[in-house]
């Protein structure tokens, strides 16, 4: 019987080094005459540095440097705008550049000295004189000088419409319209952005947190204008990001600045109020207008956005798109602009378009489910969409109506009464709200290798990162099982550039791309065994049909004569071969992109309880059901599930980054006041896997679960407040004074 790890809940073999505080992140790498970085943050919004005043920091016994607009330049991309990656459209932000004053909190120093609190006390001494310019950092007010999203960053695709939906709309006999909006969000991972630059006989060496090793020696090279060779980016651990890292941060830049012309290793890290000055989710503003016949049938769907981007970048992510491929419906009208703030660029985060997109439109769909006077589910089933209609493709595999069905089973739906206030106990309000999910399943391009020694051990390795994923665990399982090995004689080694080239960790994309490059690469080792197997004079399967030839738990045999077996290590032996060594590639099928559409899908069902006095939310239960294709390891995939339900959670009742406009700044800048949840606030999450068999998406059949889970929570809760109380809140974070002011808005309307 083959040994099987794919689809084993198997405990993360990076765990141990975790919990015994082995595991080294970017900031525990240390080397003689390191020097310590700290960064000046700006105080204005917008405008330029008449006078920067270091002297007294510079007097400072054990202060090498600080560096400034006024002493950096030369550097390759001054005058040539390199972008990284996953740079937007526009122009990057340059530290340390010139005068400029871009946004608030924006890098204007670094001082470098002996000790970080040396350097953290110097970083006090600077004075900087400002010329304060006029700055807008309000969406809504700046709604007028919106914009067209350009084309430009990965895997931003235009909206497109279809039909009339005017017509339609006009027309229709049941009809909803209204305004949706949700603030500012900021990353917050637990690990702060650290960079260790260290330059050593022409080598430049970097232990850096990224969720892009290759991104960062892409970035690098051309700032400082240094051949890639001779740039090495190493993290091997993440201790989350959420998007944070797919583009380099400035500390990046600063460290190696520091570390190339001081000629000492440099350490920079970010603190934790600088964690809110390098881009956050966009506030948007969402307008959606929905229209039905009275059999339940979608006659129109009309969804614009309005989101935040910075003066010098075009910051775009797919926020209406998912509302043209949800549901079954001719005529859809989409629109997606930009509104240029002077803030920094937003950068992705968890599930980025899907996650504010699908918050509105969900909550839309139960607005109009309400005019029907029909049950928000069967509504969705109602206008399930069996193809996309947008692409006029089929998906490669939906198992949506299963996830709708096994869901609603485990929460109890049919027992739900219709009415909004219709269930309680006590003064609890209870209410009952689902929401549907779709992420696109992604692959791209990835390289891998494989070194089988002759003791039989292998060790593959990819220059991907693990953000908490489980990266280090499916691929040791995806290996181990290709090969025929024990899980314990395979190590898989990530985050370097020295390793292969991966894509960036991100968009659930890392398990089919990596996971396909590894399984490609053990193919191919496991080609060379048996053909040593059977070519071998003095191998037990000599002359074998290599077609009856199989691998398991570190042997060679012949399915067909049971005596004709040997390990591996002994047909290696007799086949006088040290070790193989291989490196494939592997990609997306292009002509399957054209034929199909790759998406994951769920539904989610949430209740809670309100306090009729306080407005009090509480969040008591969450299903999540998902279809994602091939589950590799339930065990991690369920916990990026349950992290996707806390964030939406939060999402929904909590996160919020608080924008002072007559500042132009975040002013809850710290884990006290950014508010997420607590133990206190996560109840019961049931996750389902739905079974969903998918030969087309990959060779693995996965679909990732990085972001599905996060996309529908908060639409679900909306809708479950909404059916609790009554009242409809639009805007999130549902906070409890949102709640009775709505509450009271809508007595007093039935008064008049």
């Amino acid at each position: 019987m083959k040994t099987q790890y794919i689809g084993k809940p198997v405990s993360r073999v990076d765990g141990l080094a975790k919990v015994t505080g082995t595991a080294r992140y970017s900031a525990d790498f240390k080397v003689d005459r390191m020097l310590y970085g700290y960064i000046v943050s700006g105080s204005i919004a917008k405008g330029r540095i008449i006078s920067i005043d270091t002297s007294k920091a510079m007097g400072l016994k054990g202060v090498l440097q600080v560096f400034t607009h006024e002493n950096v330049s030369g550097l390759p991309w001054f005058s040539i705008k390199y972008k990284d990656m996953d740079a937007p459209s526009g122009s990057p932000f340059r530290p340390l550049h010139d005068d400029k004053i871009l946004y608030s909190g924006q890098p204007v120093a670094l001082v470098v000295a002996d000790t970080f609190e040396l350097a953290r006390y110097a970083s006090s001494l600077i004075d900087v004189l400002y010329e304060e310019e006029s700055f807008a950092t309000d969406l809504a007010k700046n709604i007028d000088r919106s914009y067209k999203a350009p084309v430009g960053k990965i895997g931003y695709v235009s909206p497109k419409s279809r039909g009339d939906a005017d017509e339609a709309y006009g027309e229709a006999e049941f009809k909803m319209s209204g305004t949706y909006q949700h603030g500012a969000e900021h990353h917050n991972p637990m690990e702060l952005f650290s960079t260790t630059a260290i330059w050593e006989n022409g080598k430049l060496t970097v232990y850096d947190k990224t969720q892009g090793v290759t991104n960062c020696q892409f970035y690098i090279g051309n700032v400082f204008g240094l051949a890639y060779k001779d740039v090495r980016i190493i993290s091997p651990y993440v201790g989350g990001a959420f998007g944070s890292g797919l583009r380099p941060q400035y500390q990046l830049f600063m460290a190696v600045l520091a570390a190339l012309e001081l000629k000492r290793p440099v350490k920079v890290g970010l603190t934790r109020q600088q964690m809110f000055t390098f881009g956050h989710r966009p506030v948007t503003m969402q307008k959606l207008a929905l229209s039905a016949s009275a059999d339940g049938s979608l006659e129109s769907i009309r969804h614009e956005a309005y989101s935040e981007t910075s003066r010098f970048e075009s910051y775009t992510e797919i926020i209406v798109n998912w509302s043209g491929t949800m549901y079954n419906c001719d005529h859809v009208k989409l629109k997606y602009e930009l509104v240029g703030l002077d803030m920094y660029t937003p950068v992705d985060m968890r599930a980025p378009g899907a996650v504010t997109g699908a918050h509105a439109m969900e909550s839309a769909m139960d607005e109009l489910a309400y005019e029907l006077k029909m049950d928000p589910l069967i509504f969705r089933l109602k206008n399930y969409a069996d193809e996309d209609q947008t692409e006029e493709k089929p998906f490669s595999s939906k198992e949506l109506i299963a996830c709708y069905r096994e869901g609603a089973e485990k929460f109890g739906w049919t027992r739900r009464n219709i009415e909004p206030r219709s269930m309680r106990e006590g003064n609890q309000l209870i209410g009952w709200g689902v929401a549907t999910a779709a992420w696109d399943a992604f692959q791209m391009p990835c390289r891998a290798k494989a070194l089988l020694s002759i003791d039989g051990k292998l060790v593959i390795s990819s220059g991907t990162s693990d953000i908490g994923t489980g990266t280090y665990t499916i691929m040791t399982q995806i290996a181990a099982e290709s090969l025929g090995l024990k899980m314990e004689d395979v190590t898989f080694h990530l985050g370097d550039t020295n390793m292969p080239m991966a894509p960036l960790e991100g968009g659930s994309w890392t398990a089919a791309s990596v996971g396909s490059a590894v399984k490609g690469v053990c193919e191919d080792v496991k080609k060379k065994l048996i053909r040593m197997a059977v070519k071998t004079k003095t191998s037990p399967l000599y002359d074998s049909n290599s077609k009856d030839i199989v691998l398991d738990s570190g042997m060679i045999s012949d399915v067909k004569d049971s005596s004709k077996s040997a390990s591996i290590v002994e047909v290696m032996r007799l086949a006088g071969i040290n070790s193989i060594e291989e490196t494939s590639t592997s990609g997306p099928n292009p002509i399957n992109k054209m034929k199909y559409t790759f998406n994951a899908h769920a539904a989610v069902f949430a209740e809670v309880k309100v306090d009729e006095d306080l407005g009090i939310v509480r969040v008591t239960r969450v299903v999540c059901a998902v279809a994602a294709g091939k589950i590799l390891n339930p065990k991690t995939a369920r916990s990026q599930i349950l992290g996707g339900v806390v964030w939406g959670i939060s999402k929904a009742l909590e996160e919020e980054s608080k924008m002072d406009h007559q500042y132009g700044r975040f002013m809850n800048h710290n884990l006290s006041e950014y508010h997420v949840p607590v133990n206190k606030d996560i109840n019961d999450i049931e996750v389902i896997f739905v079974e969903e068999k998918d030969d087309i998406v990959n060779p693995l059949g996965v679909k990732g679960v990085g972001e599905i889970g996060i996309i529908g929570v908060a639409g679900a809760i909306a809708n479950a407040v909404f059916h609790a109380t009554g009242v409809r809140v639009r805007n999130l974070p549902i906070t409890m004074d949102k709640v009775l002011q709505i509450a009271e808005d809508d007595r007093n309307q039935v008064a008049i």
